[in-house]
């Protein structure tokens, strides 16, 4: 009775994860993949964007570090200031903590802030 449980496969669980039958294990696991599955998009995202746009201005005024001077991809981590990375993490955990806290009566990924599409109080 599952969601996602369809024929001819039924409930396929090829790595016996759910075996044990433990119903919390299984909808943190959901709730993971979920998130999980979120985040691979935006990374997606933030990986193709910016070899078509980038912003205007500076991203960090004070070394005269423009946004245009920026790679794109990975090599971005090794230009972006320590205290930008700083800001990214804790902006994703205000997030995490903060706007989308997890409620165990609703369903995995259903936030009660999520609004339409995921854009809060949308």
């Amino acid at each position: 009775s599952e969601l996602g449980v369809q024929a001819p496969v039924g409930f396929w669980d090829p790595a016996g994860l759910a075996k044990d039958g433990d119903a919390i294990a299984f909808r943190r696991r959901r709730a993971t993949e979920i998130k999980h599955g979120r985040v691979s998009m935006l990374a997606c995202l933030g990986y193709i964007v910016p070899e078509y746009a980038k912003f205007p201005g500076y991203c960090s005024p004070s070394t005269g570090l423009a946004f245009s001077d920026i790679p794109n991809g990975l090599s971005a981590l090794s230009k972006v200031p320590g205290a930008g990375l700083t800001q990214m993490i804790l902006f994703c955990g205000l997030v995490e903590k903060g706007l989308f806290p997890a409620d165990d009566a609703r369903a995995p990924g259903d936030f009660e802030n999520g609004g339409v599409l995921g854009v809060p109080n949308g």
